[in-house]
């Protein structure tokens, strides 16, 4: 029996393949095309996307393939995220195509099995397992799993499957996009600002295949059904309609469509078959969210998984998967349901976006919406206390007994750390009964604050509990030393956490 079925080899089902592996787990990813077809809906990875490589030691890998920008933008007005509180304090573009294959790569240096040409048709799942049913190539068979993810897309199988719904707000435009060439291209890149029409936008820049340009119609008001085929003359219209010209336009590599609907799943999991990515939520592509969250979903969902199949912590941690990452996903639908609204070509929209853009001018401001674009500014709710508690780990630079190295260093094979900044006596004996599955770093560091993208600077803590994904799980409470009420305290909660995200201490 395979430890876990993933479903799609786009960047989610990949780095969760990637997390899976890296804790032990057999797993097997099935995706429908026969070879990756070179295409990129997503075109930028935000900070945190890159800091997630880092925490796993693979980030130059995609910094060398990639081009940093300065800039975020929220609906085409443009953040300045250079003073970001990261070591990646950039937008890198970089084709999602490309980090498809940076990805697979990984996986295959990691020992996880990719079969293409296959995809989920079918499931069955009972209290030990899930039966599914994999047409492909090979014909089709019934393969049997622990657990099935779905990463397979918006459209995919697998949530239908499951009987998972989506819930959200409707579509209230038509986007068309297509890779095609232009006998009569524009002079310049049309993008942001000046794309905007009377009832909509046009953009027009260089695709990743050279030769060709990437056409992207929006028109506000026109809504088609989801399954409506496109065509070269659809795009066309389109941009005949909204710009009065085609470009001559012809040979189309590539055509496609999508809306501003905005929903997500109404759970990520039912009984073994979970869902991330792009299965799990749909929304308008502003400000390039869609990739990064899928990297976020994998990045919390596979030490988690793979935690339970290897029975290390009860099923129960699974469910702590969707109640985080449904209410992070809920406010990036709320960002991208703002970034549509103001996109309309309406007078008052436009009036509304001219006092939008002067209050991004205020670095307060700036920060926030920084924050959130790039999401470093992403929250669990893991409990009251610490600000730390919940919030990514700053990527400190720490002093070992082995000499100079970075939090991130600590995290490269996936386990969980826990970290003492402050020789405290009696971390050690706590750790005890769970040095099998979480790492001791014990070092000294010169900051005297941690830095957040919005909160600012936070009192830096003697001691934490950092998980997989680079989360704090637990803060030790500010006391002398010398205190041994509150260190039994700290010592208690500390078992506390460990327990709840780890699983019992060995023998228990």
């Amino acid at each position: 029996m395979t430890g876990v079925i993933v479903a799609g080899a786009g960047p989610t089902g990949l780095m969760l393949a990637c997390e899976l592996r890296l804790a032990g787990v057999d797993v097997l990813v099935v995706e429908r095309l026969a070879e990756p077809n070179g295409r990129s809906r997503a075109g930028g990875l935000h900070a945190r996307s890159v800091e997630l490589f880092d925490q796993r030691g693979i980030a130059e890998r995609f910094v060398a393939a990639g081009r940093p920008g300065p800039f975020a933008h929220f609906s085409f007005i443009p953040l300045d995220i250079r003073d970001l509180p990261t070591r990646f304090p950039y937008a890198l573009a970089i084709p999602q195509a490309q980090v498809e294959r940076l990805l697979e790569e990984r996986a295959v240096e990691l020992g996880v099995r990719v079969r293409r040409s296959a995809e989920v048709v079918d499931l069955r799942q009972d209290a030990t397992g899930v039966d599914v049913r994999i047409a492909g190539e090979r014909g089709v068979e019934w393969l049997r799993a622990g657990y099935l993810v779905g990463c397979d897309g918006g459209r995919g199988a697998v949530r239908k499957l499951a009987g998972i719904g989506l819930s959200g707000t409707p579509a209230t435009l038509t986007a068309l996009l297509g890779d095609v060439v232009l006998t009569d291209p524009p002079a310049d890149v049309v993008f942001g600002a000046d794309s905007r029409r009377e009832h909509g936008s046009v953009m027009i820049f260089p695709a990743d295949v050279p030769g060709l340009h990437r056409v992207i119609t929006m028109e506000f008001g026109k809504v088609t059904e989801r399954d409506s085929p496109v065509t070269l003359d659809t795009l066309r219209q389109a941009c005949l309609g909204l710009g009065g010209t085609d470009f001559g336009m012809h040979d189309p590599h590539w055509l496609s469509s999508f809306s501003d609907a905005a929903r997500q799943a109404d759970r990520y999991r039912e009984g073994r078959v979970l869902l991330a990515g792009d299965a799990a939520h749909v929304h308008f592509p502003s400000s390039g969210q869609g990739m990064n969250l899928g990297l976020q979903d994998a990045v919390n969902l596979g030490w988690k998984l793979a935690a339970v199949a290897r029975g290390q912590a009860p099923d129960e941690l699974l469910d702590s998967y969707g109640a985080e990452r449904r209410p992070a996903v809920e406010r990036m639908l709320d960002s991208t349901r703002a970034q549509t609204a103001l996109w309309r070509p309406d007078a008052q929209i436009e009036a509304l976006r001219g006092v939008f853009g002067a209050l991004v001018g205020s670095e307060e401001v700036n920060r926030a919406l920084g924050g959130t674009c790039t999401q470093l500014d992403v929250r669990y709710p893991l409990g009251d206390g610490s600000p730390a508690l919940g919030r990514r780990m700053p990527d400190l630079d720490i002093t070992s007994p082995s000499g100079h190295t970075r939090v991130f260093e600590s995290l490269h094979a996936g386990r969980p750390v826990l970290l003492d900044l402050g020789g405290r006596p009696g971390l050690r004996a706590a750790l005890e009964g769970w040095t099998d599955r979480v790492d001791l770093v014990e070092a000294r560091c010169e900051d005297d604050f941690w830095s957040y993208p919005v909160i600012g600077d936070v009192p830096a803590a003697t001691a934490v509990l950092i998980r997989p994904d680079g989360h704090v799980a637990w803060v030790a409470p500010a006391a002398p030393a010398a205190d041994a009420v509150a260190s039994d305290a700290s010592a208690a909660s500390l078992g506390s956490a460990l327990t709840r995200w780890f699983g019992p201490a060995r023998g228990h």
